[in-house]
């Protein structure tokens, strides 16, 4: 099987495995209680043992590399998420990616360097957001990746559509989420707000245009 793992494969997994080195390296500097929690001002507000502390994200991320490289061989459309694998892999990479930089972020405020979580998320999230965009422009009907709607699944056609204008909002709530940290004290409110908006606006515009197919009335 692990001949079969393309190069961006063992990226997802080396960076699985990179989140644990760093969390091996950084525990023996950390102190009784380590901060793990900030509150939307970017107030510490939850601590955790130094062992769940630092490895409570490597573990998540092992889990989620190991579920997405699962995703395109047990998708029973399988071969439309092969049509646009290259944009997928890379998801995945900057999710992982991102998930690192939360876990520097912890690691590097307990060994005393206190970088905001409200300047280094909204930027993070952002560049996710914009990404997703992407993704939603190449994303083929499948059950696992994209807009995933009762109307979306039923009808290529409403799937084409709706990802179309996804990818257009999504780039957008990439812009805002990035320019949010000019307000960092309404950073979070205004990343959230933007996304939950915009998921209610592509369900309520997957159902319309399902409704104006022909088989549909």
């Amino acid at each position: 099987m692990l001949r079969n793992f393309s190069k961006n494969d063992w990226i997802i997994l080396s960076l699985a495995l990179l989140s644990f080195l760093l969390s091996a390296l950084a525990y023996p500097y950390m102190p009784p209680r380590i901060a793990t929690h900030w509150n939307a001002y970017g107030q510490v507000d939850g601590y955790m043992s130094p062992f769940w502390g630092l490895f409570l994200l490597p573990l998540i991320n092992a889990s989620m590399a190991l579920l997405f490289l699962a995703i395109p061989h047990i998708d029973p459309r399988k071969s439309n998420i092969a049509l646009f694998r290259k944009q997928y892999d890379r998801l995945v990479i900057l999710v992982l990616v991102f998930m690192l930089v939360v876990q520097l972020q912890v690691i590097l405020w307990n060994l005393g360097v206190q970088i905001s979580p409200n300047l280094l998320i909204p930027v993070g999230i952002g560049l996710l957001y914009f990404y997703i965009g992407i993704v939603f422009e190449h994303a083929k009907p499948n059950w696992f990746v994209g807009i995933r709607t009762p109307w979306t699944l039923s009808s290529d056609i409403v799937w084409e559509k709706t990802h179309r204008l996804g990818a257009r909002l999504f780039k957008l709530a990439g812009i805002i989420t990035i320019a949010s940290v000019l307000v960092q004290d309404y950073a979070v409110w205004i990343l959230l707000v933007t996304v939950l908006v915009i998921a209610l606006v592509l369900v309520i515009y997957s159902y319309v245009e399902y409704k104006k197919l022909p088989e549909s009335s």
